[in-house]
C-alpha cells in the first residue's frame, strides 16, 4: 500500500462533502507532477484529506477505489482522475503549523512542495501523522 495526501479548498470541496457523497471522483488536477501521482495510485491506497487555504489541516482519510481514468472535467489535455471514498475522519485535525514544527516530519512533501495538490507520504510519516491525529490536545 502507498500513502498520499490530497488537498482541497473546503470552500470548493470539503471533507463533509466527501463523507456525504461516499465515493467521489478526484477531478480538476492540472499540475503534471500531481497528475503523475494520481496515475501512480492503486486501489486500496490511502490518502490524507487536507483542507488547504482555509484551515490548513489534515481532517480525514480517504481510500482509492478506482484507479486513474480520463478526467471528465478536462476539456483538453491528458488529465486523469481517481475515485476516492471516505474512510474516517481524523479525530483531532493535524495542522500545517504542527507538521512544520515537528522534527519527525522534516522533509515531508507537504512542506517541501507546498503548492502540489497530490503528493506521496512515506509510511513512517503516515504513521506519525495518524498518531498525532489520535493524541489528546
Amino acid at each position: 500500500m502507498q500513502y498520499w495526501l490530497v488537498k482541497s479548498e473546503p470552500e470548493a470541496f470539503s471533507w463533509d462533502q466527501q463523507v456525504a457523497n461516499g465515493v467521489e471522483p478526484w477531478t480538476g488536477v492540472r499540475n503534471h507532477t500531481a497528475k503523475l501521482n494520481l496515475r501512480a495510485m492503486r486501489r486500496g491506497d490511502r490518502a490524507f484529506f487536507y483542507h488547504s487555504n482555509t484551515g490548513k489541516e489534515i481532517v480525514g482519510i480517504v481510500e482509492v477505489v478506482r484507479e486513474a481514468y480520463p478526467d471528465p472535467t478536462a476539456e483538453t489535455g491528458d488529465w486523469v482522475a481517481v475515485d476516492m471514498k471516505a474512510v474516517a475522519p481524523i479525530p483531532r485535525p493535524v495542522t500545517l503549523a504542527e507538521i512544520k514544527a515537528d522534527p519527525a516530519l522534516d522533509g515531508i512533501a507537504l512542506i517541501r512542495l507546498s503548492r502540489l495538490s497530490v503528493c506521496p507520504i512515506g509510511a513512517e510519516h503516515w504513521r506519525h501523522i495518524c498518531a498525532l491525529g489520535l493524541a489528546a490536545e
